[in-house]
C-alpha cells in the first residue's frame, strides 16, 4: 500500500510542481512564458561562457589519466592505504571525483564490472559517489561563469569535504554494510 502511494506521488510530483508554479505566477500576475524565455536566454549565454572552463577540466582529467600520473600517484599512496585499511582500488575514483563527475562514474562502472556492485569495493564506490562532489569542476564552472578569480576558502573547504566523504564512505560501508 505504501509502495503504491509513493509510486503515485512520484509520478505526479513534477506535474503538480509545474501546475503550482503556473498558478502562483497567474495569481501574482507574472508573465510566465516571457519570464521562462528570458531565463532560457540567460541559461544559453551562461552555457556558452562556461565552455572554456569545461574544456579545461575535461582536458586536464584526460591528461592526468593518460599520462600515467594517476597510476603513479596511486602507487605512492598504496602503503598508506594498506595501513589505514582503505582499498587501493577505490583511490582512482577518490582522485578523479573532485575533477569530473563523468570520469568518476566511469571508474565506478569499472569497479562494478570487475568486482560487482554488491562487493565491498562496489558499495564503497557507490557510497563515495553520493558522499563527495566535483569540487574543482564546480569551482571552475560556477565561479568562472560569474568571473570570480579568488576562491578564498572554497577550494580547501571543498577538498576537505571530499576527503571526509571518501573516508566516511569507507568507514560506513565497512561498519554498516559488510
Amino acid at each position: 500500500m505504501l509502495y503504491r502511494l509513493i509510486n503515485i506521488l512520484s509520478q505526479w510530483a513534477i506535474p503538480i510542481f509545474i501546475l503550482f508554479i503556473m498558478t502562483y505566477g497567474y495569481i501574482k500576475k507574472i508573465k510566465i512564458y516571457e519570464v521562462f524565455v528570458e531565463g532560457a536566454k540567460i541559461g544559453f549565454f551562461t552555457s556558452v561562457r562556461i565552455i572554456p572552463y569545461l574544456m579545461a577540466v575535461m582536458v586536464s582529467v584526460g591528461i592526468f589519466r593518460a599520462s600515467g600520473a594517476m597510476d603513479l600517484f596511486i602507487s605512492l599512496l598504496a602503503p598508506l592505504t594498506r595501513i589505514t585499511g582503505i582499498p587501493a582500488e577505490v583511490l582512482p575514483m577518490a582522485i578523479i571525483r573532485p575533477l569530473s563527475g563523468g570520469g568518476a562514474q566511469g571508474i565506478m562502472v569499472e569497479i562494478f564490472k570487475t568486482y560487482g556492485p554488491d562487493s565491498c569495493l562496489g558499495r564503497i564506490a557507490a557510497t563515495m559517489n553520493g558522499a563527495t562532489d566535483t569540487t574543482l569542476y564546480i569551482l571552475a564552472v560556477y565561479f568562472g561563469s560569474v568571473g570570480i578569480k579568488n576562491t578564498r576558502h572554497a577550494l580547501p573547504a571543498g577538498l576537505f569535504a571530499d576527503l571526509t566523504g571518501f573516508i566516511a564512505s569507507v568507514i560506513a560501508v565497512k561498519l554498516l554494510l559488510m
